[in-house]
């Protein structure tokens, strides 16, 4: 089974004390390069989120890149190409998807492309409006 991983799942992996830490952390570890996969934009989702956490949550730059090199070693990589991305945006807009509702849109496209069976997610009203061939695949960890 190919599980897709969301910004929202991926990012309570580093922090003990996260309300979903526990349930994202096994989820990750149950996966590998060849089971699990995110998209190419989520690095940068996981990366501005560590480092603009509130108090002593934040984290440095490198320390991101640590947790980054973490998601990379255990998840493949998603990236749409141009064409890619220009059909995506042209889909999205067929379903009135608009605003920031765009970079999940983006994210699930990702998952089809890389044929998930599940998309998992902590922020499922963010992919509601992405139509059914998405929301049959999401799930919470």
């Amino acid at each position: 089974m190919k599980g897709f991983f969301d910004t929202s799942v991926l990012v309570p992996v580093f922090y003990g004390d996260h309300a979903h830490h526990r349930r994202s952390l096994e989820l990750f570890i149950s996966f590998d390069k060849t089971t699990g996969c995110c998209a190419a934009h989520t690095l940068a989702e996981v990366y501005s989120t560590l480092t603009r956490m509130p108090g002593k949550h934040r984290i440095s730059g490198d320390q991101a890149m640590l947790f980054i090199g973490s998601i990379r070693e255990r998840l493949s990589i998603i990236a749409l190409d141009g064409e890619e991305y220009a059909d995506a945006l042209r889909v999205s807009s067929a379903l009135g998807i608009v605003g920031g509702g765009i970079y999940d849109a983006m994210l699930a496209h990702c998952a089809i492309k890389a044929r998930a069976e599940k998309i998992y997610s902590w922020n499922e009203r963010h992919y509601a409006l992405c139509g059914p061939e998405v929301t049959r695949r999401l799930r919470t960890p």
